[in-house]
Order: structure tokens, then C-alpha cells, then sequence
């Protein structure tokens, strides 16, 4: 669907060369891939994340980023980045328990605790990391963990790694939860839920999840990763839109959306954060993520306090966008925020409208299995700050025309 990218002599002899036996089996398997739509197409972007974007030669509008306030580009960033780099230096040399933690990163975890009126943070060089590691470290054992049926990966391999009872209870459905808390048993209880799901854009019943971990004495951990910057009258996200701060023990998200950097958190309790940099495999044993990316994430999260027109122009955008797709008839699921699904069904529907898009000049990529349910898969759209109402009516005529 893109344009093809060029090999040297070198790279082509390298993948021509045979498969060693003990790897045959990956051809088939790849091959079954490739059969059923699965296959990811490797694509190399060329300059800044922005409203538009050269993925493999071709320029295209851009909605296939996470980048929703439109920082991922911007040159405030790459000068506290720069800034910082000249100062500490680019890699942080070792984990933060040894000597990797840097002015940097101590600023960015007050800067994030501020955010999200909590007392403490600390930072992870993924998101993926922030939430397989504090899950890890919170339950084990005898524990049982009640997760959204639509949560992230990072999740679903956190409470894996935890060895934990997992009890995945249906998307949003706080009566099957209610019922499934009820009848467990374990030393330590945790629900967790994303806030704004990644796939569907729909938004977790944050106050009634509270209400629940409150009566059944569980701990609450909530995923702001798609939130985070977009909602909320400071820009902490759903959380704090909500209301529920309290009820909510443990926040994680991330820095590389709407932050437009790169890392995760966790934040919450001193107590909780004391015990994590004790317990918390995937912060003890990597090493921390650079100070310069520290720096940008901290300036991009001052910007949230002045640039508070970027998430309420973005949701006002999205709402229009999205209305205009229903009247029209297409199938966007419950999509509630930035983030909305046109919903394929059948791998191959959803390669096909994402090529047509291409050839119209967009960027939207095919969502697949595994990380949609099989038959459910879509083309997700995700708007940005920088994207102009004429960007989204131009996207949205060319989704309808290829709908009708």
C-alpha cells in the first residue's frame, strides 16, 4: 500500500540467505500469516511526527500517531531535550538504582506527581514497562487480579508475569466485576482498566470502578496512557475529569502520546512508590531512560498548564468528527474520545480500506488480531491537535465515499 523501499545489493544477499533448520518452520509460518491478512507491512518514517508524515517515500495526512497535543514535533521539546543532553549527557549510564537517576528524571517524577496531585512518581523507559512491572510487584501468588477484557498488552503480560489468579471480566460491565469480586478469595485484590481504551476509544466507568475496589477492599489501578494530556482540567486525564482521585490508588500511563517524549510512570502513594523501587523488576534492572528525553517530557508537561486550548479544541474536533461519521452510517463502535475505529471486521476489509485511504492521501492504519479480536478488526484514526477542521472533513468525505 506504500511505496516500496529500495535494498543495497548487501541487504538483499542477507534476506535471500536460507533459513538455519532449527528456524524453518518460521517460513510457513510467516506464509500463514501473509494468508490471513496478518502480516505488518515495516514502514520507515522520514522527518517530525506532525499533521502530516513521509512514511516510505510518500507523504500522507497522519492519523496513525499517538501524538494528540501535537508535541512529539515540536521544537520546544527539542530544545529542553538538547539542553539536557549537553548538560548530563545522552544515556543515563545505569539503572536508577545505582546511578542512573539524574536531576533530569527527579524533575520529571515531581513534574508527573504534580500533574496528577498525587505525592510521589517514579518513571520506567516504557509504558509497557511501567505496567507489567508495578502489576508484577503488587500481586503474586494467592492474589487475584480482575482485568478488562480490552486492556492493553502491557497489562494483560503484567498480570501473566505476576502469577496471579486472572479473572478477566467482560469490557465495562461493572455487574459481571461486582459479581466476580464477591466470589474471590485471595491475600490481595487488584482491579485494574484502562482508562481510554487504545482500540475502541471508549472510556472505562472510572467512578463506579472506584466505588467497587472501595466496597470490596481492592486496589485500583488505572492505565492513562491514551488519557494523559487530553483530559481533565490540568491535562492529568480521566482520572481527575472523573472526579475519583481518591478512589484510585495507582496511576500508571505514559510519555511518548500525548506528552510527545518517550517513557512510563507510576504514580500514586509515597509508600506505594517506596515499595515499587524495591520491588518493581522492570525499574531495578534497566537501566533508565535518557535524561534529555527526561527533559522533554518535563517541558511538554509545563505546557499542559498554558496550553490548555490544545485538549479542548482536540475533544471539540473529535466530537464533530465522530458525529459526522455515525449520521453518515459508519460503524465507529462507542468511540468517545480522539481515538475512533472504523470498524472492518475481516482483517483483509480493514488492509483494504487503510490502501484506499493511502491512495486518498491519508494515513490510518489496519488494527488486526491480536490486537483486536478476530472478526472485530478496523482502521483506527487518531486526531491530533494539529490536525484542522478541514483535515477532518476531508478525511471524513473520503471515509463515507468509501462506505457508500
Amino acid at each position: 500500500m506504500f511505496c516500496r523501499i529500495e535494498t543495497s545489493p548487501r541487504d538483499s544477499h542477507v534476506n535471500n540467505a536460507p533459513l538455519p533448520a532449527a528456524l524453518e518452520w518460521l517460513a510457513a509460518d510467516l506464509e500463514r500469516l501473509a494468508a490471513e491478512g496478518l502480516e505488518r507491512p515495516h514502514r520507515v518514517r522520514d522527518g517530525r511526527q506532525g499533521s502530516e508524515v513521509i512514511l516510505d517515500g510518500r507523504s500522507l495526512l497522519n492519523f496513525g500517531s499517538n501524538d494528540y497535543l501535537g508535541y512529539a514535533g515540536d521544537v520546544r521539546l527539542t530544545k529542553a531535550a538538547s539542553k539536557a543532553a549537553c548538560a548530563e549527557g545522552f544515556g543515563a549510564g545505569a539503572s536508577p538504582l545505582v546511578s542512573g537517576h539524574s536531576r533530569a528524571h527527579d524533575r520529571l517524577e515531581g513534574a508527573i506527581a504534580g500533574l496528577l496531585d498525587v505525592p510521589a512518581a517514579l518513571t520506567f523507559p516504557s509504558g509497557f514497562a511501567a505496567n507489567s512491572a508495578t502489576i508484577a510487584a503488587l500481586v503474586g501468588p494467592g492474589d487475584v487480579i480482575a482485568s478488562d477484557e480490552r486492556n492493553h498488552a502491557s497489562i494483560i503480560d503484567g498480570c501473566r508475569l505476576s502469577r496471579a489468579e486472572v479473572a478477566v471480566y467482560p469490557h465495562r460491565d461493572m455487574a459481571a466485576l461486582d459479581a466476580l469480586l464477591a466470589g474471590s478469595a485471595g491475600r490481595r485484590r487488584l482491579i485494574v482498566s484502562d482508562s481510554l481504551f487504545s482500540m475502541d476509544g471508549t472510556i472505562a466507568p472510572l467512578a463506579d470502578l472506584a466505588d467497587l475496589a472501595r466496597r470490596h477492599t481492592a486496589m485500583l489501578l488505572i492505565d492513562e496512557a491514551h488519557a494523559t494530556g487530553v483530559f481533565g482540567p490540568r491535562g492529568s486525564g480521566l482520572v481527575e475529569a472523573a472526579g475519583c482521585g481518591d478512589g484510585v490508588a495507582i496511576r500508571t500511563g505514559t510519555l511518548s502520546k500525548a506528552v510527545g517524549a518517550a517513557g512510563g510512570f507510576v504514580a500514586g502513594h509515597a509508600e506505594l512508590i517506596r515499595w515499587l523501587r524495591h520491588t518493581a523488576r522492570g525499574w531495578i534492572f534497566s537501566t533508565a531512560h535518557p535524561p534529555a528525553v527526561a527533559a522533554a517530557a518535563t517541558r511538554a508537561i509545563d505546557l499542559f498548564a498554558t496550553e490548555s486550548h490544545r485538549r479542548r479544541e482536540l475533544l471539540e474536533r473529535a466530537a464533530v468528527f465522530r458525529g459526522r461519521l455515525a449520521a453518515a452510517g459508519l460503524e465507529i463502535g462507542g468511540a468517545e474520545a480522539q481515538i475512533v475505529p472504523i470498524i472492518a471486521g475481516a482483517a483483509a476489509a480493514a488492509v483494504a480500506l487503510s490502501a484506499e485511504l493511502a491512495d486518498r492521501g491519508f494515513f490510518a492504519p489496519a488494527i488486526r488480531p491480536p490486537s483486536v479480536p478476530r472478526g472485530k478488526s478496523l482502521v483506527r484514526v487518531s486526531l491530533s491537535w494539529l490536525h484542522t477542521e478541514a483535515n477532518l472533513e476531508t478525511l471524513a468525505d473520503a471515509l463515507i465515499a468509501t462506505h457508500s
